[in-house]
């Protein structure tokens, strides 16, 4: 269905043709820019200036004040293919009345079973297996050389943010018949904990585990001291951001409370921890691993210390690829899929839906500029 104005949209990337023809279908001019690489930011504000209605924007693209001024009076949304929003200046577009859109809850499964994909790649040593058979240094058969993997079943999980992503890795974990300690400063979801305890304790009544396993909430520090392994699930907060930033959340003093034997696993954002200090406590032995789906600096500088060719059987490094699923990532449906929940947050604020309120829109981040 057209709509009866033509609007101009211009996206940083291919977000998903299926998607974008949604909006072609309906009357938007839509250019994209071509190339796998981000635009520099010249050419943002070139397009933002020549009178585009929306932006759809990735987390690689900087929408900060300069961009957002370049739009000033034109510029009617910034739809952002991701959960987070780091890259866009809240400040800049609450002050310009520019309503900004993400797409929470349609990565949560994708990215949970991708941290515990991730956490039993780690413990278990699968590429450092891989490596021994394609180097072709696969030897005699032993019961523990050249080297062993940790079980992750009834294993002890900290969960350190029960958001939605949190509570779809915890779900993940009660299959594997996990202990589950739950740290989150702001919110706490004891309905939902209650209902985890129930399906717990109704697998071991039925005999599938033979431990009644446990889950509940602790402080930061029991989360730390007592998790085999401890996965990221927060939001990044920078100081001034919120009482509980989570800026270097794990630095050298959280590294130092985990067990020797401990495994850290992030798929939340990378300056949640501190690299040095990850370097130094996987250098020296303070945790036994550690796997990254994201970094301070993406993509990861080549002089980074965690490429360390000394720490390649204890780390495992991936390219921020945690929502990396087909479904995930290109359905058009905005209930399924990223592109498709960025066209509909477009699609939202420029064609007036929710009463034209962007502070009623389910996407709209910044939604207090407009109460």
């Amino acid at each position: 269905m057209a709509t009866s104005k033509r609007f101009r949209v211009f996206a940083t990337c291919d977000i998903g043709q299926e998607a974008l023809e949604v909006l072609r279908r309906r009357g938007y001019e839509v250019e994209v820019y071509p190339h796998p690489d981000p635009p520099p930011k010249s050419l943002i504000i070139e397009k933002v200036k020549s009178g585009v209605d929306g932006l759809i924007t990735t987390l690689r693209d900087p929408i900060d004040r300069e961009v957002l001024e370049a739009g000033r009076g034109t510029l009617k949304v910034v739809a952002q293919c991701a959960v987070g929003f780091d890259n866009i200046d809240r400040a800049a577009a609450n002050e310009l009345k520019i309503p900004f859109t993400h797409t929470p809850d349609v990565l949560n499964e994708a990215t949970a079973e991708f941290a515990l994909f991730i956490l039993g790649c780690v413990s278990r040593k699968l590429w450092p297996s891989e490596k021994l058979v394609r180097e072709n240094r696969w030897g005699a058969w032993h019961p523990y050389l050249p080297f062993l993997g940790d079980e992750v079943t009834g294993k002890t999980v900290s969960v350190i943010g029960t958001g939605r992503i949190g509570k779809a890795f915890i779900k993940k974990c009660i299959g594997l018949d996990m202990n589950i300690l739950c740290y989150d400063p702001i919110v706490q979801d004891h309905e939902f904990v209650a209902k985890v305890q129930r399906e717990m304790d109704l697998r071991y009544e039925l005999g599938f585990t033979p431990e009644r396993r446990t889950i509940r909430y602790v402080s930061f520090e029991e989360a730390l001291s007592q998790g085999d392994y401890v996965s990221l699930h927060v939001p990044l907060l920078r100081p001034g951001e919120s009482e509980t930033p989570t800026y270097h959340l794990i630095n050298e003093d959280a590294l130092r409370k985990m067990k020797p034997t401990a495994y850290l696993i992030n798929t939340s954002r990378g300056p949640v921890v501190d690299e040095r200090a990850l370097y130094w406590a996987l250098k020296n032995g303070v945790i036994a691993g550690a796997a990254l789906d994201v970094f301070e600096i993406e993509p990861l500088p080549p002089d980074s210390p965690l490429r360390d060719p000394e720490l390649e059987d204890r780390l495992r490094l991936f390219h921020h690829f945690a929502s990396g699923g087909r479904i995930t990532r290109l359905s058009p449906d905005p209930d399924r899929g990223m592109a498709g929940r960025t066209v509909q947050a477009l699609i939202d604020v420029l064609e007036g839906n929710y009463g034209g309120d962007p502070a009623k829109m389910p996407f709209v981040v910044n939604k207090e500029a407009f109460r």
